[in-house]
């Protein structure tokens, strides 16, 4: 059984940092695509970055150059580093998992969220101005 935990959301000010973590467990496969989604309220929920079993990594224009996604542990860890956060970065945060590596050859924007078979429960970044 596949499980996704996230943790490290929390409040900050603009121009500050946060590091997310993901741990994943269960997931045996040789191939496999990472994601880190956010949600806000009222708005749907949309994949800013990815990074796949290779270590490719890809983001969405929003966060280029001020998020960064990580793995340690093989795909058992998944981080995320943000720096210089804006109150529009306000969110639920969610990491997903997905068997293959496929997955992430699409840019972060364009990746349906059925595209991947596991979530966590996801954790709240509050950015305030």
């Amino acid at each position: 059984q596949v499980q996704v935990a996230e943790s490290g959301g929390g409040s900050v000010e603009a121009g500050g940092s946060l590091r997310l973590s993901c741990e994943v467990s269960g997931l045996d496969y040789p191939t496999y695509c990472m994601a880190w989604y956010r949600q806000a309220p009222g708005k749907e929920r949309e994949g800013f970055a990815t990074i796949d079993s290779d270590g490719r990594t890809n983001y969405d224009d929003s966060v280029k150059g001020r998020f960064t996604i990580s793995q340690s542990n093989g795909k058992n860890s998944v981080a995320l580093q943000m720096n210089n956060l804006k109150p529009d970065d306000t969110a639920m945060y969610y990491c997903a998992a997905g068997d293959s590596r496929t997955i992430c050859n699409y840019s972060p924007h364009e990746i349906v969220t059925w595209a991947f078979g596991y979530w966590g429960q996801g954790t709240q970044v509050t950015v305030s101005s």
